[in-house]
């Protein structure tokens, strides 16, 4: 029995980053740090449209989410070869590995790169290989889990998912990211229902600046098992009902929502009323390198802005994180385990 209320605030405060924990939503492209944008950029002879690391940190000063990607595309150019997305996810890895992060499932965008000529295989392969080095380096379980650009037509995600068949053995699930405005998930019910036919897990980007209505599409069109965002629920009370009575995990992004504008500020954010609500929440990073931090920093900044939430809460959503998973029951059991023991410890 972990005695909460016996936490001091400071020894919590040390948890957020230490404890055990999983991170469901993480775009691994959104990890590109503006210092390896450049190393890569001359390594690969890319001409970048900023003078310095510096003038590209300060045009992280996003309006939406389409402001945000526009860069987010710019910096992603400089990735062409295997060893660059290698590099990449082990910079990741190396920072989740300090904000206790043991079990992963990273967002890959492979239309980002094969629209650019770059191949599937040096895509999946790099990301791939850098998976079981994070297992070997860090002690980090890591899946990949291949998302489609929803601005893009559904033929298009229907030739990114045969292109990467070849290497289903490297990802374990499809999702659905880019803008939301004017793209429901309904759009790719066809490419999901084959995603599903061949036993790959579904997760979609849903109300996050689009509405209510784009989660229950998300659910009852896509059939996924997660829905990435999803904060926008608490405008519809029947949808949160049905959020937590089905147990649906939303793998929210408390540094994302603010800068891209979803919330004013994280004092604003409606965290504290999901976990009320009972819903299954998580707290993960989304694109930490544009946001303003990894995992760690989610947590302590929320926790910081809103301090209703307390070591009871803290426990909950890193126990979401592992139920929420595609981890197997007795991985999700062992580290649930060490979760309690972290917290047990005070």
């Amino acid at each position: 029995m972990i005695d909460f209320d016996r936490i001091p605030r400071e020894r919590l405060m040390a948890l957020l980053r230490s404890a055990p924990k999983a991170e469901l939503h993480i775009h691994i492209e959104g990890s590109l740090e503006p210092e390896l944008i450049f190393d890569l950029a001359r390594r690969n002879g890319v001409a970048l449209p900023y003078a310095s690391v510096e003038a590209l940190r300060a045009a992280y000063a996003f309006t939406d989410l389409q402001s945000f990607l526009d860069i987010y595309y710019a910096g992603a150019s400089v990735l062409l070869k295997e060893d660059d997305f290698h590099a990449m996810a082990m910079a990741y890895f190396a920072r989740a590995a300090a904000d206790g992060v043991v079990h992963a499932e990273l967002f890959f965008d492979p239309q980002t790169h094969t629209d650019r000529g770059v191949p599937m295989a040096a895509v999946v392969q790099g990301l791939a290989r850098a998976c079981a080095d994070a297992r070997t380096q860090h002690g980090i379980d890591a899946s990949l889990i291949l998302c489609f650009l929803r601005h893009l037509t559904e033929a298009a995600a229907f030739d990114t998912l045969e292109a990467a068949l070849p290497f289903r053995q490297h990802f374990i699930g499809v999702g659905l990211d880019s803008s939301e405005r004017g793209h429901p998930p309904e759009k790719f019910a066809r490419v999901f229902a084959k995603a599903r036919a061949l036993g790959l897990h579904l997760v979609a980007h849903a109300g996050e600046e689009g509405p209510p209505a784009y989660i229950e599409s998300a659910l009852d069109v896509l059939k996924v098992e997660r829905i990435d965002h999803g904060v926008r629920c608490v405008e519809s009370p029947a949808l949160v009902q049905r959020l937590a009575a089905q147990r649906m995990p939303l793998t929210v992004c408390p540094l994302s929502n603010v800068k891209l504008c979803v919330v004013p500020t994280m004092a604003d954010h409606r965290l504290p009323e999901l976990l009320s609500a009972g819903l299954c929440a998580t707290v993960n990073s989304d694109d930490p390198a544009y946001f303003g931090g990894y995992l760690g920093d989610n947590f302590v900044a929320t926790f910081t802005a809103l301090p209703q939430l307390g070591a009871r809460e803290a426990h909950t959503l890193m126990r979401n994180s592992f139920e929420a998973s595609f981890s197997p029951p007795e991985a999700k059991a062992a580290w649930i385990a060490q979760l309690d023991q972290a917290f047990a410890a005070g």
